[in-house]
């Protein structure tokens, strides 16, 4: 994408001098950076990391470890399905605002756990802030992009949990050997400090649409029905009544279930199985978020150029590769190798899934659609990470669990080659 691209010209009559000014439209895009590396990055994916050391603090099974990610996606769920309707209604910045004020409380007194119940509790509300601000931020660019930009840009506010991946395997691990036993309980300290402070930064830049700052849509004009006045009812009706959002919402199940098995149980494995040391387990993990990083641009603009039915089947099928890897190969390079090609493609669903909720209900109801297909998403990541926990509980190894998700993964692929088919650039 050339800089003219990413540019509008203005003119200041009074000085007559022609300069160029960027699209607010992209300081939307990169707050949303930020806000997906505080909710999804530090507020979900740093349990894989702390999952270990918190283990033997709290003196947990692997079925209740599973258990408390259960109730983080619980609360994702509840709040990703209600999150969406409610940013459509009353503003996405209001809502991630709230929500990421939550997650870092939230945050913080995880940190004071003492029992798996407490510590269940303190996840559930966590998940229940990553839903209310996740699904929103996501959509975003929906109403502020057209749909040929809609894919890369939403790329690019993805690629905020790659970002919060790779810094929570970098720096956790730091802060939990520093502090011995109780390392654990200070890294969920250091993380619900910083998402509370920044969540006052991301309120700051993030604005509902261009209209609150004079522009139009960038990359084209305004939707005719991004006009119409949203009520609650009027946006679940209206979203519920799209058969497109129901096929997705059954292909994105099939992504929650499959990859959380192997992001949640990815650093116990390392260390308890494998014997992998914690700080080398932590560097796969950082290797495996900065890979990530990228996956949400390049997935979608592939999805803005083959359409997203192509994309996601492209998606899944990597992903499935990536599971048998670590499944199979184990030794350190297939673990790199297997982090590697997950990286590549980790997050290009719920990036895929959004601009594709935009193209099917609109900008204005796209936190709606994708909240609605979100419904699907955290039951599968609800139930993943237990059946994933019984299995190495059950069989003394985490190998089945990694080869389910697999299999699940590739039905996945064959599920996206039912969805509808649009020309290029548009799903």
């Amino acid at each position: 994408m050339s800089i003219k691209e990413i540019i509008y010209p203005c003119t200041k009559q009074h000085l007559q001098v022609r300069y160029y000014m960027i699209h607010y439209a992209w300081i939307i895009a990169f707050t949303g950076t930020v806000v997906t590396i505080l909710a999804h990055g530090f507020g979900r994916m740093s349990y894989s990391v702390i999952l270990p050391s918190m283990k033997d603090g709290l003196m947990l099974n692997y079925t209740q470890l599973g258990s408390i990610a259960m109730g983080n996606f619980i609360g994702y769920l509840s709040l990703a399905i209600i999150g969406g309707f409610l940013a459509a209604r009353f503003g996405v910045r209001r809502v991630v605002f709230i929500s990421l004020i939550v997650m870092g409380i939230s945050l913080f007194l995880t940190g004071l756990a003492d029992s798996f119940l407490y510590a269940f509790i303190m996840r559930l509300v966590t998940g229940a802030g990553n839903g209310g601000c996740y699904v929103p931020i996501l959509a975003l660019p929906a109403a502020w992009f057209a749909a040929r930009k809609r894919g890369f840009a939403t790329g690019i506010v993805s690629a905020g949990v790659g970002i919060g991946l790779s810094l929570c395997g970098i720096i956790l691990p730091l802060i939990i050997s520093s502090f011995g036993e109780d390392g654990w309980r200070y890294a969920w300290f250091a993380m619900g400090i910083a998402v509370f402070l920044l969540s006052f930064v991301c309120y700051a830049f993030l604005r509902n649409n261009p209209k609150e700052k004079g522009l139009s849509v960038y990359g084209g004009e305004q939707e005719q029905k991004e006009d119409k006045k949203v009520t609650l009812s009027s946006a679940f009706k209206d979203v519920v009544a799209e058969t497109e959002i129901w096929k997705l919402g059954f292909v994105y199940f099939m992504f929650g279930f499959s990859y959380i098995i192997y992001l949640t149980f990815f650093i116990a494995f390392l260390t308890k199985e494998m014997g992998v040391s914690s700080i080398t387990a932590g560097r796969i993990f950082a290797f495996l978020g900065f890979v990530s990083i990228f996956c949400g641009v390049i997935f979608g603009w592939i999805s803005d150029v083959l359409g997203r039915r192509y994309g996601l089947v492209i998606s899944y099928i990597t992903l499935a590769i990536s599971y048998i890897l670590f499944a199979l190969w184990k030794d350190h390079a297939g673990f790199y190798v297997s982090a590697f090609v997950f990286g590549i493609a980790s997050f290009s669903v719920p990036t895929i899934m959004a601009a594709a909720s935009g193209d099917a209900v609109g900008g204005k109801l796209a936190p709606a659609g994708l909240g609605f297909i979100t419904l699907f998403f955290g039951i599968g990541q609800a139930f993943g990470p237990v059946i994933g926990g019984w299995l190495k509980d059950t069989t003394g190894t985490f190998t089945y669990a990694f080869m389910l998700s697999t299999a699940v993964s590739l039905f996945g692929a064959a599920g996206s080659l039912f969805l509808k088919k649009h020309d290029r650039g548009a799903f």
